[in-house]
């Protein structure tokens, strides 16, 4: 059996300026501070006594061909890598579904490629692993995200990451143990109890292309900010950016956030917090969260617990083989 484990992500500064549409035209291309967090996706892998394919996730498939797979990532995962029959796959993930923000599908992606390259006798790298993700999703599954969540999820760590015609290069920032003790600390996940389809909020067409374009070199800045902030150890700035890259990506669609986020993110704010933003697409998932050392029980006070939160701990492993004996 083979298990894959693949962490999910969270963006500071600089989502959207992965997608290709931005980081293939700007001179300047794209560039986002990421981190991956110690929340998971598992994959297994087992050999099958017979030539059948089972697959369970939120739903089972049982098949006879990959050409018969409904999950469009394990099929296009399985083509990839060469596996034709009699093998059963599971995912399951510490935070489950889709859209939280968090770059599940793509870790979902970059889990299930590295358990099926380890079933297949083969040791990827990390960039292949990312490169070959980005394949089944944008180029042959045509979602239109960006490049971000791949790298971030395969690698681990906290990167800069850059996006080009040139292609993708990931800058690991290095942190003492403090700084990192002070991250757990400080920053918190809040999750809106509300999911939505990325692409379907990538996909809006913007009414003023002006100002989309605008608001997105000013984002592509922040990331260069932050880079400098995370380097110099500075959180506070790092906090207070967060809003100001919020506030420039609401006005990109009408999508992105909408009565209920921007009443939860005005309570977090008023209850103390120095900064907060939503992350990934918009319109439902996590909001990150900034603020001083108790902030965190500060709004499980004034939120309640129907909110969920926990601390940003990051995980520096990225996609690992945690079992391996195909």
């Amino acid at each position: 059996m083979i298990i894959s484990r693949t962490p999910l992500r969270v963006s500071f500064c600089g989502g959207g300026t992965d997608i290709d549409e931005f980081s293939m035209t700007e001179s300047s291309g794209g560039r986002v501070v990421s981190a991956a967090i110690n929340k998971y996706v598992y994959v297994t892998m087992n050999k099958r006594f017979d030539d059948r394919i089972r697959i369970s996730y939120s739903s089972m498939e049982d098949v006879d061909s990959v050409s018969q797979i409904q999950h469009g990532l394990v099929r296009e995962a399985l083509r990839l890598t060469g596996i034709e029959s009699g093998v059963e796959i599971t995912t399951i993930a510490d935070i489950p579904g889709r859209g939280t923000g968090l770059g599940s599908s793509s870790s979902v992606t970059v889990g299930l490629l590295n358990a099926m390259h380890s079933f297949q006798g083969r040791d990827p790298s990390k960039e292949q692993l990312a490169e070959e993700a980005c394949k089944i999703e944008i180029e042959i599954m045509g979602a239109p995200i960006g490049r971000q969540d791949q790298y971030a999820a395969s690698f681990g760590g906290i990167n800069s990451i850059r996006f080009g015609d040139g292609g993708v290069i990931v800058e690991p920032i290095e942190i003492e143990n403090d700084f990192l003790s002070n991250i757990s600390s400080n920053f918190t996940l809040v999750f809106t109890g509300m999911t939505r389809s990325a692409s379907e909020v990538l996909s809006e067409e913007s009414e003023d292309e002006q100002d989309k374009s605008s608001r997105m070199r000013m984002i592509r800045e922040h990331a260069d900010k932050a880079a400098i902030m995370f380097q110099n150890g500075d959180l506070d700035s790092i906090g207070g950016l967060l809003n100001e890259t919020w506030n420039a990506k609401r006005g990109i669609s009408s999508l992105i956030t909408n009565p209920f986020i921007d009443e939860l993110h005005g309570k977090v704010m008023t209850s103390g917090a120095k900064g907060a933003k939503l992350l990934g697409a918009g319109n439902g998932g996590f909001l990150l969260v900034y603020g001083d050392d108790g902030l965190r029980e500060t709004l499980r006070g004034k939120l309640g617990s129907e909110f969920r939160m926990f601390p940003l701990d990051i995980d520096f492993s990225g996609s690992v083989i945690i079992h391996g004996n195909s």
